[in-house]
């Protein structure tokens, strides 16, 4: 059976922190289809706007989600991606969505700032969770109950995963594919994207 991955794209949100991931969930299924042809894929890949309307990443990348918030199937794996989220922490919409997939889905996971977003919507309260290095000290000083961690690639909670900026993201979704499938297939998901997987400590 196929894990649903669904990532969350928003204007202004980090082109590598979802296209890292991305690349890795797409890379795996590929990578494990040529061993067995004949099984399902271990993952499905779709990215999710507030609308099926274009968004702007940074630096003008434009994204067109393959769903909007009322027309997307169930996510097993709910991606949250970073950038620049100050609107989103200040769209109720947006948080509402979070949560109640967060819920339904068996994994939520954020890349960078994504983490802001997670604390919001009460998925960190009380954990232990990282970000990317500039900014630790405000998701400790305005999320004072989680306990921030410092160079650290992921920090995995259980249901709930978050990683250091940008490339970090990748790393986590490496562990990832190894937490949901296997490690041989992680190990050969990193080797196909020529990728030198950092490991957490």
């Amino acid at each position: 059976m196929s894990c649903t991955v669904g990532i969350f794209v928003f204007d202004d949100v980090e082109v590598l922190d979802f296209a890292g991931p991305y690349e890795v969930f797409t890379t795996a299924s590929r990578v494990f289809k040529r061993s067995a042809p004949s099984s399902p894929e271990p993952f499905t890949v779709i990215t999710v706007g507030k609308a099926s309307t274009p968004v702007r990443a940074r630096a003008g990348l434009r994204v067109y989600p393959d769903y909007g918030f009322a027309s997307h199937p169930e996510i097993d794996l709910l991606l949250i991606p970073g950038g620049v989220v100050t609107a989103e922490l200040e769209t109720p919409d947006v948080i509402k969505w979070i949560t109640r997939n967060a819920k339904r889905a068996a994994l939520t996971a954020s890349i960078c700032t994504g983490a802001f977003l997670l604390a919001k919507a009460g998925l960190l309260d009380g954990k232990s969770a990282t970000t990317h290095w500039e900014d630790i000290g405000d998701l400790r000083t305005m999320f004072p109950s989680l306990r921030v961690q410092e160079r650290r690639r992921w920090v995995d909670e259980g249901s709930v995963v978050t990683s250091a900026g940008i490339s970090a993201g990748i790393d986590m979704s490496l562990h990832l594919v190894e937490r949901l499938a296997s490690r041989k297939l992680a190990e050969r998901t990193a080797r196909q994207m020529e990728f030198d997987w950092t490991q957490d400590t």
